[in-house]
């Protein structure tokens, strides 16, 4: 049986409901804290009833089998995501109710190389550690945060109350947990009500929602509303919304804040005069770049890394903004061929997917079409998309659309840095490549092997890489939608956009500890580990070890972790 997809929402609803959200607004702003924790708990147990029926209907939307390892994905992507992060946000509040702030112990503070503010938020205790072993999370703070005054840069909102405001959150339709992490931030952490419209793509997840969160929907803090461009300009413009919050393509975005394309929108965005004059916060897409350093990988840790760049592809059928876009390599390095023809040999356990986005057929050819030494993996029916391997891309092609476009498909583009192979100097060139030449400042991810790191010269570079690079997460040794998934650590897109050159985003969510003047998360993995991530291709186990990480996410315990460990190790 088909889950039902809502009708679009008349406009005088769309009105009504947006009315009625900016009266609850006064009223959420003033709720206790002891009110909130208990609404979060309350939200917790019920997102976990609606668990099962909305991952069969994310299945069904998908062409994936409800009761196959691959159904893994929804519950991991949907349910588990944001049960943990209903837990860490009622975690928080209860700090901020003893302590004023969440509370970061003074131990996971460090001093960065030039002056700036680190702080570890994962793992935040040995129990959490085990869930992946070896794997740290911090983020870096911008200049002017200190040990001393990070309280000044924490939980603004339950120190000094605006009056109410109302934000139009425009959901993301590729990963269901988007549409209600980026209204737990609103509400949660800058004290905002929300009017949400589901994307199309999912609109069949709405229904779910608001039972879920029916509580939020009774206090007149959340409404949710269907439809397309029409019902979101409708949105967006209303005189009661003050601010708006986007997932999507930077293409939206622009239309949104400067109009549709043309000499009006040119115009506009040159005298820096927007058409929607509002706050605009919005997580918008990247090329994803895979950065591998050159360093004596044996064969196993290459399959392993190569293991986890497919997952990165394949997961999703690709529709992630941090899936693997660009793979980048030193152009002369004697691994450069192997690491591809792994990588390739690893989508080949991966099935073909559904291409459920629209438009993704046509973008997909974009890339493909007349591409000299293209690779494509599986046999494709009706409505799939066959996996396709873009190798030796001429970096000095700079308009090449693999470095100015994200693909949203199953493209998997790759280049070689000219130069020398030498760790050092090719993490400069790369650091300068990514930032100048590549679209998209929202996440990257470096391969660098625990020897090369012993050398002070190539330690120091790496560090500085990652200072350096102009993205919101930069993930060492493991795909960044980890740092997703965690929620403890912010997700977004660096700082540096800006609304007339917007790149990946402005804005932060997820990000528990309710951090300000944040600069990047970064995340630290083992080079090759016991357990498989659950997203490589053909991980058997991965519904159940979702399932079963969903369970210990409501409820944690040292006793749920053989469950878990058993599920992880089913390769």
């Amino acid at each position: 049986m088909s889950a039902a997809v809502p009708q679009s929402t008349s406009r005088t609803t769309i009105d009504i409901l947006v009315r009625r959200v900016r009266e609850g607004s006064s009223a959420w702003v003033k709720l206790a804290l002891k009110e909130r924790i208990r609404l979060l708990e309350d939200l917790r147990h019920a997102y976990v009833a609606i668990a099962e029926p909305s991952v069969r209907a994310a299945c069904e939307a998908k062409g994936i089998d409800p009761g196959g390892p691959l159904a893994g994905e929804e519950w991991l992507a949907g349910p588990m995501v944001v049960v943990r992060n209903l837990r860490l946000l009622a975690d928080a509040l209860k700090d901020i109710q003893a302590h004023g702030v969440p509370v970061i112990p003074r131990k996971h503070l460090r001093t960065l190389e030039d002056g700036r503010l680190a702080a570890r938020l994962f793992p935040r205790d040995r129990l959490e550690g085990m869930l992946l072993p070896g794997t740290t999370g911090e983020v870096y703070f911008q200049p002017g945060v200190t040990a001393d005054n990070l309280r000044d840069h924490q939980a603004s909102f339950y120190k000094k109350p605006h009056k109410g405001r109302v934000c139009a959150v425009l959901g993301g339709g590729n990963v269901n947990s988007i549409p209600p992490l980026d209204c737990l931030y609103k509400l949660f952490v800058e004290g905002t009500v929300c009017v949400l419209k589901m994307n199309p793509v999912n609109a069949y997840l709405g229904p779910f929602l608001e039972q879920a969160f029916a509580p939020l929907v009774a206090r007149d803090a959340l409404a949710i509303v269907y439809g397309g461009a029409e019902e979101g300009a409708q949105l967006v413009h209303h005189a009661a919304v003050d601010e708006v919050h986007i997932t999507g393509s930077d293409k939206t975005h622009d239309a949104l804040v400067w109009g549709p394309p043309g000499p009006e929108s040119d115009e506009r965005r040159r005298k820096n005069e927007p058409l929607l004059a509002k706050h605009v916060s919005s997580e918008l897409g990247n090329i994803s770049p895979v950065v591998v350093v050159p360093g004596p990988y044996s064969d196993g840790e290459l399959r392993f890394q190569a293991d986890d760049i497919a997952g990165m592809v394949s997961n999703n059928a690709s529709f992630n903004c941090n899936a693997a876009k660009l793979l980048v390599q030193p152009k002369d390095w004697l691994k450069r061929g192997a690491l591809v023809d792994r990588i390739q040999a690893s989508l080949g356990q991966a099935p073909v997917r559904r291409a459920y986005y629209p438009g993704a057929q046509e973008r997909w050819h974009q890339f493909t079409d007349a591409r000299p030494n293209l690779r494509l993996v599986g046999n494709p029916g009706e409505g799939d998309l066959a996996y396709a391997l873009i190798p030796d891309v001429d970096p000095a092609r700079t308009d090449d659309r693999v470095f100015r476009h994200e693909p949203w498909c199953t493209v998997l583009s790759e280049t070689g840095l000219p130069g020398s192979d030498e760790p050092v100097a090719f993490l400069e060139a790369a650091v300068a490549f990514l930032n100048e030449k590549v679209w998209g400042t929202l996440n990257v991810m470096l391969i660098v092997h625990p020897k090369t790191m012993r050398d002070p010269r190539v330690r120091a570079a790496v560090e500085k890489a990652v200072r350096d690079l102009r993205y919101g997460t930069v993930a060492i040794n493991t795909w960044p939608a980890a740092g997703y998934a965690l929620g403890s650590l912010p997700w977004g897109g660096h700082p540096s956009a800006s609304p007339r050159d917007i790149q990946s985003g402005q804005g932060w969510v997820h990000n528990t500890s309710m951090l300000e003047s944040i600069e990047k998360a970064v995340l630290r993995a083992p080079i090759t580990s016991l357990f498989p991530p659950p997203w490589v291709p053909g991980h058997k186990g991965m519904a159940t070890l979702s399932r079963r990480l969903v369970e210990f996410e409501q409820s944690p315990s040292w006793w749920k972790l053989p469950g878990v460990a058993l599920a992880a190790l089913r390769r």
